[in-house]
């Protein structure tokens, strides 16, 4: 291959990296197995011998597939069988994914639905409704028929339905449930909480695959239930470690979100889906190993520093 061939090659994949990654994302709801699965896709393609009339196909059929392979690795089907598993909260400029798409596309309330379909479901469903791909090559791209796409779109549709009220709530209204959520889990105070939960709400705590304790209060291995079992659980967590932590609020996933900081290392990322006034569902994201890419600290030189999250 020629030094001009390579460059162009090059050129075609940084134009196609951004809208890469942020498949790869959503796929796999982690940053770093989603810059892994972008950087294979990169060797593939500058080793690729033929020339493709569509680098941007290309370049996508190989992440898909690469993607649902991983998904269909021992290690991926082990990771999202737990209950309490979150994808991975990310500021949209640290992790290089395109603002440009609609943001509750993006959101942790769109991304923990995804990760409840099959990975053919979901492969369907970010190709045609979020990467405009028609079925005929979504078909190509999955190595299936339409039909069978069709179908996969039409059940993961299904699922999508069920949460799509919390998708798009006015920015305005999240960060004034999300202000006034985490003034009164800072007051201990569980009424206030009730009032500002729906009587359904839920709330998922990742600490990990080892989990992670705060004081007495472990996170939560399974989805908490109920406005006021949620606020019992949030107003003994907080008074654990109230005045250790420093609290920013973040834009994560598109959206109004809190970020717990030990000096320049994050502690753990508070995000919240809401709807109809009320919040409707409660993430808490305490994996270190996951909060690589919540942003800068405000002051810090990098928010991830010379060291890993989760070192001690």
């Amino acid at each position: 291959m020629t030094a001009s061939s390579s460059a162009r090659r090059l050129a075609e994949f940084e134009s196609c990296r951004r809208d890469l990654v942020a498949l790869a994302y959503r796929m796999l709801g982690d940053m770093g197995r989603a810059e892994d699965m972008v950087q294979e896709a990169w060797l593939r393609w500058e080793g690729h011998e033929v020339e493709a009339s569509s680098p941007k196909a290309y370049l996508t059929t190989v992440v898909t597939r690469l993607c649902l392979n991983e998904l269909e690795s021992a290690r991926a089907r082990r990771e999202e069988s737990r209950a309490d598993r979150l994808p991975e909260p990310v500021d949209l400029d640290e992790g290089g994914i395109p603002r440009v798409e609609r943001l509750e596309e993006v959101s942790m309330a769109f991304l923990v639905v995804l990760q409840r379909l099959t990975p053919a479901e979901r492969a369907v469903l970010l190709l045609h409704d979020v990467f405009d791909f028609d079925h005929k090559e979504i078909a190509e791209l999955v190595g299936n028929n339409a039909a069978a796409c069709r179908k996969l779109l039409e059940r993961a549709r299904q699922h999508i339905a069920v949460e799509r009220r919390t998708l798009a709530a006015r920015p305005d209204e999240h960060r004034r449930l999300l202000q006034a959520f985490l003034s009164a889990a800072l007051a201990g105070n569980t009424r206030a909480l009730v009032e500002l939960l729906a009587e359904d709400a839920i709330m998922i705590t990742d600490g990990g695959a080892e989990g992670r304790a705060v004081g007495r209060q472990r996170n939560l291995p399974r989805p908490l239930h109920g406005a006021a079992r949620i606020a019992a659980f949030v107003a003994a967590a907080t008074a654990a470690r109230e005045n250790e932590l420093q609290i920013e609020e973040h834009q994560l996933n598109g959206q109004p979100a809190v970020v717990f900081w030990t000096g320049d290392r994050p502690f753990a990322a508070l995000l919240l889906a809401v709807a109809d006034g009320k919040i409707q569902r409660v993430f808490f994201h305490a994996d270190l190993s996951r909060l690589r890419y919540v942003g800068r600290r405000s002051g810090a030189q990098s928010p991830r520093g010379a060291r890993d999250p989760g070192e001690p």
